[in-house]
């Protein structure tokens, strides 16, 4: 299957941005599970610009912090968020899986889901805006951080022996299709990455962006081995909550590391 495939499903899922999909298939989903972290990268990137530009133009880091924020929540279409708020629903209702999966499918959000986002949000700026008041290029950098370990762990999320909470959906498509060594390499490569970019400018601080990255993968790791077993598997809404769990997870690790970590 050439690459091309997965880079546009991963592109084509995951942003608004118009990419032609050839293929649907679970290969070709697992595939795009782990381009995901580039779509993080291009997300990121464009939202770093935007809190970047709002800092340098005078605009303070808290107004810098909310641009961050907004811009990748317009390329997703809200995807992740709105998938955060409906898992807060299922799990915060106390029903059975079935039941719980079917609040979650319903289009309105209830009280779990509005308290949720709000937290999270705020949070998020929160953890920006301290990160923009050290310097625009330290917030660009935290909000690429946080946008690639999101996107890291929707491969961990996908990865076998993980099973699909329905038949049918996009947790069906792409649960089990990533295999654990694969969704490894591909944060170890990434957590790499981002240490050789802070190196640049950060010196022995550079390390507090890839430890940052794992942390907020592992807390990731902890939402889905509870939506596992509280659902029974996978579904979009989870995969969203993954990713938003582990970008504000990421910003916080950020925000608490010692400077020379």
């Amino acid at each position: 299957m050439p690459p091309l495939h997965g880079l546009r499903f991963a592109f084509g899922t995951l942003s608004v941005l118009r990419v032609r999909v050839d293929r649907w298939d679970r290969p070709t989903a697992g595939a795009a599970m782990l381009w995901a972290p580039l779509v993080g990268l291009v997300l990121g990137a464009t939202a770093a610009a935007c809190g970047a530009a709002v800092s340098l133009l005078g605009g303070g880091p808290l107004t810098a912090a909310v641009a961050a924020v907004a811009v990748p929540a317009w390329l997703t279409r809200g995807l992740h968020l709105d998938g955060l708020a409906d898992v807060a629903d299922g799990l915060g209702s106390g029903k059975p899986a079935e039941d719980a999966l079917r609040i979650m499918k319903q289009s309105d959000i209830g009280p779990f889901g509005v308290v949720t986002l709000v937290l999270v949000l705020l949070g998020q700026v929160a953890a920006l805006a301290q990160a923009y008041g050290t310097g625009a290029w330290r917030g660009a950098l935290a909000v690429v951080t946080a946008a690639v370990a999101a996107r890291c762990a929707l491969a961990w999320g996908c990865r076998r022996p993980v099973p699909p909470a329905r038949p049918s959906g996009l947790g069906a498509a792409v649960a089990g299709t990533v295999n654990t060594p694969a969704a490894a390499a591909v944060t170890t490569g990434w957590a790499l990455l981002l240490l050789g970019a802070a190196a640049f400018t950060h010196g022995p601080a550079a390390a507090r962006y890839p430890v940052a990255l794992l942390l907020g993968v592992g807390c990731g790791l902890l939402l889905l081995r509870r939506c596992v077993r509280r659902f029974g598997g996978i579904t979009g809404d989870v995969l969203g909550a993954l990713a938003e769990t582990t970008a504000t997870a990421t910003l916080l690790a950020l925000t608490l590391l010692p400077p020379t970590a």
